[in-house]
């Protein structure tokens, strides 16, 4: 029984032969209709849409969705690199505290917590609580409060305020709070502070 490419039309009498979309082909012979890439590589991807034979980079460069950065509200490409936090997408390098800068693509681990705005009544119990944890490695620690990405030092500074303002601390006991956090941020900034 011959076999016969559906690409090139010519019998097929290699050793090795790939069968897609229902029909035969030479290893040759499949390839993307955009860049004509090569797709009988072991571990390719093929995408079939409106008659075309796409690899992955083609297929999502025609048909994938895009987004907007939740940081610079610019639009992200859909094969492009992004970091997610809960229903925001970022880009690479948009993905910082958002008060001071500190990024987390310098390194390739990250802690992402999700935690929510302390209300009036439960400050305490709020602001102890972790709501969510997104996505853990081993790294630096980032928090999406109020919608923004912040930092571990800048997300325990803010919670220190709030519950100052909350329990009507006196201005030594947020002096003495705030010492503690500065040690912390020591650690934290220079030492690129590790979690288990």
């Amino acid at each position: 029984m011959d076999i016969i490419c559906a690409a090139c039309s010519s019998q097929i009498v290699d050793r090795f032969m790939l069968k897609a979309l229902g029909k035969f082909w030479h290893e040759d012979c499949l390839k993307c209709t955009c860049c004509n890439c090569r797709l009988g590589e072991l571990g390719s991807k093929l995408y079939y849409k409106q008659s075309m034979i796409l690899c992955a980079r083609d297929y999502l460069r025609l048909f994938g969705l895009n987004g907007i950065c939740a940081a610079c509200e610019k639009n992200i490409p859909a094969f492009e690199l992004v970091m997610r936090a809960k229903s925001n997408v970022y880009h690479l390098h948009c993905f910082a505290c958002q008060i001071c800068s500190s990024s987390s693509t310098q390194t390739s681990a990250l802690l992402i917590i999700a935690a929510r705005e302390p209300s009036e009544n439960k400050v305490n119990a709020r602001a102890n609580r972790i709501s969510e944890l997104l996505r853990f490695c081993i790294g630096d620690k980032y928090y999406l409060c109020d919608n923004k990405i912040l930092c571990q030092y800048d997300y325990e500074e803010r919670l220190t305020f709030l519950r100052a303002a909350y329990n009507n601390q006196s201005f030594t006991e947020i002096s003495k709070s705030i010492e503690q956090l500065d040690d912390f941020a020591i650690s934290f900034r220079d030492n690129k502070l590790f979690t288990p």
